[in-house]
């Protein structure tokens, strides 16, 4: 397993983890992840690859308007790899990235529904601490439950 920067390359074996987890549609990743690609942006694109395959990415930028804050927007990891540590070692090394930035505090937004629960304990598990919960945030009945990590 290697993680480095996504490159342009990973485009097409990324959509189909996202296709496969349902994360977003992955119709958006290349205009996602163009700004990152063309160097215009400070969003932070890390993927992992196994074997010269993009199985796994993660994504943070800086949140606007705060001081060295940032936000892990995506974390996806193809279903059949779940569990196998990959998601832990992609956080971790984009919690490094964020740390060499400056970053002081990691957010990550996730849902309250039964099924993000896995993902809820993942982050978690991770050292992160549920910091809100807006109510029907995303959608009725599903909360935006926020979890907060102090880096260094």
């Amino acid at each position: 397993m290697d993680i480095r920067y996504t490159e342009s390359g990973d485009i097409s074996g990324l959509k189909q983890v996202l296709d496969q987890t349902k994360l977003f549609s992955s119709d958006m990743l290349e205009g996602m992840v163009k700004g990152f690609l063309d160097g215009e942006t400070d969003d932070l694109w890390l993927t992992l690859e196994v074997q010269g395959v993009a199985l796994r990415f993660c994504y943070a930028n800086p949140e606007q308007m705060t001081e060295d804050t940032w936000n892990i927007l995506a974390l996806a990891v193809s279903p059949t790899l779940q569990g196998s540590g990959a998601g832990t070692q992609l956080t971790e090394q984009m919690e490094v990235q964020i740390d060499d930035q400056g970053g002081r505090i990691v957010i990550v937004d996730t849902s309250g529904t039964d099924a993000f629960a896995k993902t809820r304990r993942f982050y978690e598990n991770a050292g992160y601490i549920e910091e809100a919960r807006i109510r029907d945030f995303w959608s009725k009945g599903d909360d935006k439950v926020t979890y907060w990590k102090a880096l260094s």
